[in-house]
């Protein structure tokens, strides 16, 4: 049996996605789950979809669609950017692929046709946003699955399932993922300037990046220590 390993919030941090893959060095029988927003605010979303595209020769690929993969095919289904996605980073976007929907390559919207809802293994649940915690995870509504965001007064109760939720969506500003024992958020800023994470689901051993290509490991060690969370407040 292979490794199961997570990828939290990439947001077009191509060269951070590449040192982790690199450090990864992912196998055939290891699964990686991205829990989406590949595109939009980092600089390079174009080379991040090139670079999922690229380890699926190399692994099993089970790749999740965030809020930001909505609007942006969103966009593309009526022809034209909104005003709702260029403010939500679409415009970096754009800036990657050469300035316009058009540069867009069929594969890479077919890949991004092709995302999931969310992915269950025995002992998890991983989806891009967040869980009602009484309906089975085909119930869930999208509102839920792709835009809900964690806070810090009202976090979500464990999933009826008993399953460890691991989430992105809702951005750990000062890079360290939020444990609380049934849900690990893994969205830890590095398009804003921190770490882009993965976790091992079994080992929970963690590996972290940065948009200059730094890597670190046990950034939980900082919560041991007293170093808490931090909540994003608003809408991604």
């Amino acid at each position: 049996m292979g490794r199961t390993i997570a990828i939290g919030d990439i947001h077009g941090c191509r060269k951070a996605l590449a040192k982790l893959l690199e450090t990864l060095r992912l196998e055939r029988d290891d699964t990686l789950v991205t829990l989406g927003d590949y595109v939009d605010r980092g600089p390079d979303s174009r080379g991040v979809i090139e670079e999922l595209l690229e380890v699926r020769k190399s692994c099993q690929l089970v790749a999740l669609s965030g809020n930001h993969e909505w609007m942006m095919l969103g966009s593309r289904t009526i022809g034209t950017p909104t005003l709702h996605w260029l403010k939500a980073g679409g415009l970096a976007t754009l800036e990657s692929y050469g300035g316009t929907l058009a540069k867009v390559p069929d594969d890479h919207f077919a890949f991004l046709c092709s995302l999931r809802s969310h992915h269950e293994t025995d002992a998890a649940i991983l989806v891009h946003a967040g869980y009602l915690p009484d309906r089975e995870m085909h119930e869930q509504t999208n509102e839920t699955l792709y835009w809900d965001h964690i806070r810090s007064s009202n976090p979500p109760p464990p999933h009826q399932s008993g399953k460890t939720a691991i989430v992105g969506h809702s951005p750990q500003r000062n890079g360290v993922p939020l444990d609380l024992g049934h849900l690990l958020c893994i969205d830890t800023y590095c398009c804003g300037g921190q770490w882009l994470t993965a976790v091992d689901l079994e080992s929970r051993e963690i590996w972290q990046t940065n948009l200059n290509g730094g890597l670190r490991r046990d950034p939980l060690r900082a919560l041991r220590n007293g170093y808490r969370h931090c909540f994003g407040s608003s809408r991604k």
